[in-house]
C-alpha cells in the first residue's frame, strides 16, 4: 500500500499535521520528514520494532548507526551530561542547523541508558553517538511533541542518492514508510555536515551545508568586549587582548584565528561602520597596536548566542544585555574584577584614554588566567568520507 502523503503547504491546519506524525511515530511508524538539508526517515527511538524495521528499510549495516534527533542544543546534556567545551560551543551556535555532532557516550547518568539494547546497538555501535536539531519548524514541532527522541536517517536506501522532495522519498521507499510529510524542495538539498568531536578536536566526517573552513570558525573561542558606542574601550580591550593571549600562546597576531581563538568587541549603542576615536588610535599606536581599521559594530543576537565570554566596561552594560539575554548570565561578567567601571573617556584629553588604557590593561592581565585555554580548539583533523 502506497504511503500516505500530506502537503503541508496547502493544509489547512499544520498542528493537526504535526499531531498526525506524533501518533504515527507514537505507534511504531516510520515517518518520512522535511529537514533544511534533505528529506529524514524517522522512528521514535523508545518503539524498539520501529528502529529495526527503520533499519531493515534503510538497508543499512549494524556499524553505521542512526542519528538521534533532539528538539534543542539544552537536550544534548541530557545524552551526553560530559559535553566538552568545544562540542558545547558547536551546539549552541549550530542547532537548529545542519549539523551532526558525534561524541562519546560513556556517561552512566546518559539518558540513552533508559533506551532499549537493541535500540542502543542501533544508535551507539561503538561507544559514541551522532546528535541533531534540525532547523526545521514542523520538525521541531513534531520533536516537542514526541515522547523520546527520534532515530533519524536520510529518507532513501543505503547507497541510493539523497532525497530533496517528497515525491523522490516515495520513488525510493514506496511503501516501505507509513506517512510523508511533503513541504516542498529541502531548502539546501544537501544532507548535514557530520562532525567528530573528541574534547577540544574536531575531525570532519562528512562534508556537507557547513564547510570545514566554516566548522573551524564555529568551534573557534570567542571573547566579546562590550561598551556604549564600540570607539574607543572595548576596541582598546580587544586588540590589548588580543596582544595579550597571542603572548600566552606563543604565537603571532595574525595566527590567533588558525589557534582557534577569536577576539571581537561591539556597543549596546553602537552604530555600524563607525571608526575607533582619534585618541584610541593613537594611544594604541603608542603601544604598538593598530586601531586605524576598527569598524563599529552594535551587540546582537548572534554575537551574544556565539559568545564564549563576554565582558563589559560598565556595571549598566552588563545589567543591560542580561536583561535582554538572560541566557548570557553564565557567560558574562564585568571587565573589573573589583566591580569598579572603566569609566568613559570620549571627549577627553589624549591621557584620559592613556589611563584608560591601563585601566583596563590590567584588568586583562587578571582574566587570562580566568580563561581555560585548554578547551579551545586543537589543530583540527579533516577525514571527510561519503554519504
Amino acid at each position: 500500500m502506497a504511503p500516505a502523503v500530506i502537503d503541508v503547504r496547502t493544509a489547512e491546519d499544520p498542528r493537526d499535521v504535526v499531531h498526525r506524525a506524533v501518533q504515527a511515530l507514537a505507534e511504531g511508524k516510520l515517518v518520512a520528514l522535511p529537514t533544511e538539508t534533505v528529506y529524514g526517515l524517522a522512528a521514535s527511538a523508545l518503539h524498539r520494532d520501529a528502529v529495526r524495521r527503520l533499519a531493515e528499510v534503510k538497508g543499512r549495516h549494524a556499524n553505521q548507526p542512526f542519528t538521534l534527533a533532539l528538539k534543542s542544543a539544552e537536550d544534548a546534556l541530557d545524552y551526553v551530561p560530559r559535553l566538552s567545551p568545544v562540542a558545547q560551543r558547536l551546539a549552541r551556535r549550530c542547532w537548529p542547523g545542519p549539523l551532526t555532532l558525534v561524541v562519546d557516550d560513556n556517561h552512566p547518568e546518559s539518558l540513552l541508558r533508559q533506551l532499549s539494547a537493541d535500540v542502543r546497538q542501533m544508535i551507539s555501535p561503538e561507544g559514541c553517538v551522532g546528535l541533531r536539531v534540525p532547523a526545521h519548524d514542523l520538525v521541531l514541532s513534531v520533536l516537542r511533541l514526541t515522547v523520546g527522541p527520534l532515530a533519524l536517517t536520510s529518507a532513501n536506501r543505503t547507497g541510493e542518492g539523497d532525497t530533496v522532495t517528497a515525491d523522490e522519498v516515495v520513488q525510493s521507499l514506496g511503501d516501505s514508510v507509513d506517512l510523508v510529510l511533503n513541504d516542498g524542495r529541502s531548502k539546501f538539498g544537501q544532507p548535514s555536515s557530520v562532525v567528530r568531536v573528541r574534547q577540544n578536536t574536531v575531525r570532519m566526517l562528512r562534508t556537507g551545508v557547513i564547510s570545514e573552513r566554516s566548522l573551524r570558525q564555529l568551534a573557534s573561542y570567542m571573547l566579546v568586549f562590550v561598551c556604549t558606542g564600540n570607539t574607543c574601550r572595548s576596541p582598546m580591550a580587544e586588540v590589548m587582548m588580543r596582544r595579550r593571549i597571542a603572548d600566552r600562546l606563543g604565537c603571532g597576531l595574525e595566527a590567533l584565528e588558525d589557534r582557534g581563538v577569536l577576539v571581537h568587541s561591539a556597543g549596546i549603542a553602537a552604530m555600524t561602520g563607525g571608526r575607533a576615536s582619534p585618541e584610541a588610535v593613537e594611544v594604541m599606536r603608542e603601544m604598538g597596536l593598530d586601531l586605524r581599521d576598527h569598524e563599529s559594530q552594535p551587540l546582537s543576537d548572534r554575537i551574544v548566542r556565539f559568545a564564549d565570554l563576554v565582558l563589559t566596561m560598565t556595571r549598566g552594560h552588563l545589567d543591560g544585555i542580561l536583561a535582554h539575554w538572560p541566557a548570557v548570565a553564565p557567560r558574562a561578567a564585568l571587565l573589573s574584577r573589583d566591580g569598579g567601571d572603566i569609566s568613559d573617556p570620549i571627549g577627553g584629553p589624549p591621557e584620559m584614554y592613556r589611563r584608560c588604557a591601563q585601566q583596563i590593561d590590567r584588568q586583562l592581565e587578571l582574566w587570562l588566567d580566568e580563561i581555560h585555554f585548554e578547551d579551545m580548539l586543537a589543530e583540527s583533523d579533516s577525514a571527510a568520507t561519503g554519504n
